[in-house]
């Protein structure tokens, strides 16, 4: 059986009290914030997220191997624990999670083009965001579903340096799945949606926002910017 990851994606806004510490305090909050966190969750990435959105400064990514039926209650007992201490300075807008599973319709097993959160190096530039088939969709024969995912799967292997997290969460959230990607160019990324909107799947989309651009940061670099 295929190894199986959890990953969630936090975007958080500083708090007007935030705001009204001294510098010293905001940049003590980074420290305090970062190391609490290494605790909690053996990967974790910090992203600066605005001026991408007004509703978030940053945003956190954690993962962590999913090693059992109880990896869930460990993973949201850790970081709930952990993020519950920094709730005042800095609140929860968005929260996206889920876990890993061999797709049915690339059954070959893993792709150049899959993201490892445990890996050494992150890219620039993430996007991540939630998403929903339609009724329709799971109504079609898997036959008619697998010819549509073989032109998807076919176009977003020409943007090789796209690379992609798909998580599963139906039943468990809003939305079916959350879908991450890295890359080293948002241009290149938007030409990627833009050709695959063009194709006969999209139109068994029911909803895929709100999307959350981050840019890789050190929690150095974000305590300077936020400092």
């Amino acid at each position: 059986m295929a190894e199986r990851l959890l990953s969630q994606f936090i975007a958080c806004s500083l708090t007007p009290h935030y705001w009204g510490l001294s510098r010293e305090d905001r940049l003590g909050f980074w420290a305090d914030l970062t190391a609490a966190l290494s605790q909690a969750t053996p990967a974790v990435y910090y992203y600066q997220v605005f001026p991408a959105r007004p509703d978030a400064d940053f945003m956190v990514w954690c993962s962590v191997r999913a090693d059992g039926v109880e990896a869930f209650d460990r993973f949201f007992d850790g970081l709930g624990r952990t993020l519950a201490r920094f709730r005042p300075l800095a609140q929860p807008t968005v929260t996206l999670w889920g876990y890993t599973r061999p797709s049915i319709y690339a059954p070959g097993g893993r792709s150049s083009q899959d993201i490892d959160p445990f890996g050494p190096i992150r890219e620039r530039y993430l996007v991540v965001y939630p998403f929903s088939k339609t009724t329709d969709w799971y109504l079609m024969s898997k036959d008619a579903r697998q010819g549509m995912m073989n032109e998807h799967i076919r176009l977003g292997r020409q943007f090789e340096e796209v690379k992609q997290l798909l998580l599963y969460c139906t039943g468990l959230q809003d939305q079916e799945f959350v879908v991450a990607y890295e890359t080293p160019d948002l241009i290149r990324f938007s030409e990627l949606v833009m050709v695959l909107r063009s194709t006969e799947a999209r139109r068994y989309t029911l909803r895929d926002t709100p999307i959350l651009t981050g840019v890789y940061r050190l929690p150095d670099e974000l305590a300077a910017i936020f400092g």
